[in-house]
């Protein structure tokens, strides 16, 4: 019991750490590391995370006063890239004066090449776009949009971030990556993470030839002599055989008519 408290207040007081931090974010932390540390080993998440924002999230980092370039790398204890699609920034966009602050926070994003370049789309089917085919580029999302937390849930491997009483949270995987992941260590499912590393020993072993060395060779078969500048120079060569030909027979013209003239000449003085 703490003198000057009445009795039971000590359970709403905030626990500290050594070095003066609260104890919820230690834990908050804790759990971030956790769930960073199975994302990296399962799926092979590193550093710089890249975290796609939607309009929801901006919108929730605004309300809230949340610093996004100084917290996220905090809470994540590494270098951050936040990243956003065109889609989103058009629908912020269009959404009008009541999300300009989220629309300005999205535009200091990096933006990401999306497949709708001439059509545009909702942000939330854009960004489910971005992480189709096992989440190869190892994206995050970051989102408040229940439903397409939901769909995110549904795919493997793709660490979902919200706001929640103005704090960034790293969700725990969902039940459906814990079940991809064992059906992975069981030996039924093979993970993009494997394939990839796969491949990689394949080409170090010289197993699987590069794109690039047979773009190469490709190259190579093609180069030769063109049958074109073939065909120009056997015309050249017949053109100069003419040419020479009309030479010699020029010349034996000259050289016979100076007989001609003389035997003409004896047939005269004869007569």
């Amino acid at each position: 019991m703490v003198p000057g408290l009445p009795c039971g207040s000590c359970r709403f007081l905030v626990t500290r750490s050594r070095f003066g931090q609260p104890g919820m974010k230690i834990t908050r932390q804790k759990h971030a590391k956790k769930h960073l540390g199975f994302f990296r080993n399962n799926f092979g998440v590193r550093e710089p995370y890249q975290i796609l924002l939607d309009g929801t999230f901006c919108q929730a980092a605004l309300r809230g006063r949340i610093q996004l370039r100084e917290q996220l790398p905090r809470y994540l204890m590494g270098q951050t890239q936040l990243c956003t699609t065109r889609c989103v920034l058009k629908e912020l966009e269009t959404l009008g004066k009541e999300l300009y602050g989220a629309k300005l926070i999205a535009q200091k994003c990096q933006v990401r090449n999306c497949p709708h370049f001439k059509n545009a789309v909702s942000g939330s089917e854009c960004l489910l776009s971005m992480v189709e085919e096992g989440n190869p580029h190892h994206y995050f999302m970051a989102t408040q949009d229940q439903n397409l937390s939901l769909k995110v849930k549904k795919k493997p491997g793709i660490p979902l971030m919200f706001i929640i009483q103005n704090t960034v949270v790293l969700d725990k995987p969902s039940p459906k990556t814990i079940a991809f992941v064992k059906a992975v260590e069981s030996g039924q499912l093979v993970s993009v993470h494997e394939k990839q590393n796969i491949k990689q020993l394949k080409e170090e072993q010289g197993l699987v030839k590069n794109p690039e060395q047979r773009r190469r060779k490709k190259h190579k078969k093609v180069s030769g002599p063109n049958p074109l500048s073939c065909l120009k120079k056997k015309k050249k060569a017949q053109d100069t055989k003419s040419s020479a030909s009309e030479k010699k027979r020029k010349r034996k013209r000259i050289r016979n008519r100076p007989t001609a003239e003389v035997f003409s000449e004896k047939q005269n003085a004869e007569g």
